[in-house]
This record gives C-alpha cells, structure tokens and sequence, in this order.
C-alpha cells in the first residue's frame, strides 16, 4: 500500500492502524484478544487506565486516554510510532529512573501496542 505523500514509515504505519482497527473504535473494545492478552500478560494495566481494555485501571502511571492525540511520550519525546516502539521497549534508556519498567515487549508486541495506542484519541 502506498499513501501519496506520505514517508514509507507513514505508510506503515497507516497501515498497521487500520488493521488493528483505527477506522472505529479501538481495537480491544472490537475484541482484539491479541491487545488485551499483551497488556494483561505485561501488566500494563497495573500502572494504566487504558480505554477498551476490561480491568486496566491503575493509577501509577498517566491515564492512556487521548494517547494518540498527545504531542509527547513522558514529556520530551515527539509522540510518533517509532518512537513509542522506543518507549514501550525501553522506558528507562530514555528517561533513566522514571516510574515505567523495562516491560520485555519484542519488536512486534510493541508495534502492535503502539499502534493501539495511536487509535486513542
């Protein structure tokens, strides 16, 4: 798929939203197990309110809602899928001490998160 325009990360991107649901709703509220089974089984929602996402309701950590609306991940890194990749796989090589853990996300979960993440506006 090829968007006119756009950089071939764009594109992916694009592309990977869509799948996982970006259209309508956010893919865990269309039953998208492979999402809750991912933030379950990395307590993401220990720390997390996360919208779509049944018994994630922590308060450690910022609430998810408007993620992919939100300028900044942790307050100093531009919010795009890269770098929200980054982020997921390893919080602490970007903000050393912060209250996020090295969740042990592979490249694949942590696309498929971000792209998640990116639908929640």
């Amino acid at each position: 798929m090829r968007l006119i325009g756009l950089g071939s990360g764009l594109t992916v991107f694009a592309v990977l939203a869509v799948a996982l649901g970006a259209c309508g709703e956010p893919a865990a509220s269309q039953g998208d197990a492979e999402v809750t089974r991912l933030v379950e089984a990395h307590g993401c929602g220990g720390c997390h309110v996360i919208p779509g996402i049944t018994g994630a309701n922590g308060h450690v950590g910022p609430p998810l809602t408007g993620m992919g609306r939100r300028v900044f991940i942790a307050g100093m890194l531009r919010n795009t899928p890269d770098n929200m990749v980054r982020w997921l796989r390893d919080p602490q090589s970007i903000v050393p001490g912060n209250a996020m853990p090295n969740t042990g996300l592979d490249a694949r979960e942590a696309r498929m998160l971000a792209a998640y993440l990116a639908t929640l506006n």
